[in-house]
């Protein structure tokens, strides 16, 4: 699943795939908002922590189906 997460003031916004649910990231954020960091893995097992006051949002998309024939 894809996820973006908006950090104030930065232009840019952080973009990674992880193999957490979306529930699992909705409950990482809930706890970064009530205090401390929002602390998430992607699928390559690059770590990425956010500091909950720095967080402008979190785009949490589908939950990637496997793709079944060919293309690419």
């Amino acid at each position: 699943m894809e996820i973006r997460i908006g950090v104030q003031n930065v232009s840019r916004e952080i973009s990674l795939e992880t193999d957490l649910t979306a529930d699992q990231v909705a409950d990482a954020v809930a706890a970064a908002v009530g205090g401390g960091t929002l602390d998430l893995t992607d699928t390559k097992g690059r770590r990425i922590v956010v500091p909950s006051g720095a967080l402008g949002y979190v785009d949490i998309g589908e939950e990637t189906k496997r793709r079944v024939g060919f293309g690419a």
